[in-house]
């Protein structure tokens, strides 16, 4: 059975594909960003979209969950998706500035401010939660406070990033935004047990198979070639 990891797991999973088996950041936000576009074509295709052109809005956090959105946001632009993004918190690592700068390089807009939940509804198809990951601990710091509280008013879709962002990593939030899918990767966290939306994917299909065992994951058995699996 598949297991769901604590936080501190986790932390410890992402440490080891860094430092024993030589993954380096950007590699495995790749390898994420790429799950989570996927993820949203399996959910959400172009043909089943409400609303043209197929616009999404990716919002991202200033830390490693927000760069798997821009890698998504750039996936989606290539899947023939029209992203918008808004990146109000912007790291100054060079990684991040790169990946900025291909994503303004493909003609994605960047937002300067987050649109009233009204207008989220009235322009785009669905939202991609890319602002906290499982390593968000503590209270929640403007402008994200404020984006969340938007969100939890809209009724297009939210596909969240490997946590609902701000959710407990472990205990999850009954009061917090309730997103549509969810795209855990590496392994599911333990808040994943308190997620209820539609669709739950699991995607970064790079973990090695002795560190699999070693964390007894049982991760599932992927098709194909696929870079994502349905768990829901």
């Amino acid at each position: 059975m598949l297991q769901s990891v604590w936080q501190e797991e986790a932390q410890h999973i992402d440490e080891e594909l860094f430092n024993e088996y030589s993954f380096s950041v950007d590699q495995l936000m790749e390898l994420a960003g790429l799950s989570c576009a996927t993820a949203v074509t399996k959910g959400y295709p172009l043909q089943s979209l409400l609303k043209s052109p197929p616009r999404v809005l990716v919002i991202c956090g200033p830390g490693n969950n927000g760069g798997d959105g821009l890698v998504c946001a750039r996936h989606l632009k290539l899947f023939g998706y029209e992203p918008s993004v808004l990146y109000p918190k912007r790291p100054s690592k060079q990684l991040f500035l790169n990946l900025t700068t291909q994503c303004e390089k493909m003609d994605i807009s960047f937002l300067t401010e987050m649109p009233e939940a009204d207008v989220i509804d009235e322009v785009y198809n669905l939202v991609v939660d890319a602002i906290f990951g499982f390593s968000f601990k503590g209270a929640v710091r403007e402008p994200f406070g404020d984006i969340l509280s938007q969100l939890k008013k809209i009724t297009v879709p939210i596909a969240s990033v490997d946590i609902p962002s701000g959710w407990d990593v472990e205990n999850g939030c009954p009061d917090g935004i309730q997103p549509d899918m969810l795209i855990s990767l590496t392994a599911p966290k333990k808040a994943a047990n308190h997620f209820k939306g539609r669709y739950h994917f699991l995607g970064g299909r790079f973990v090695p198979p002795a560190l699999e065992q070693k964390y007894q994951l049982n991760l599932p058995q992927y098709p194909g070639t696929d870079c994502v699996y349905q768990l829901k």
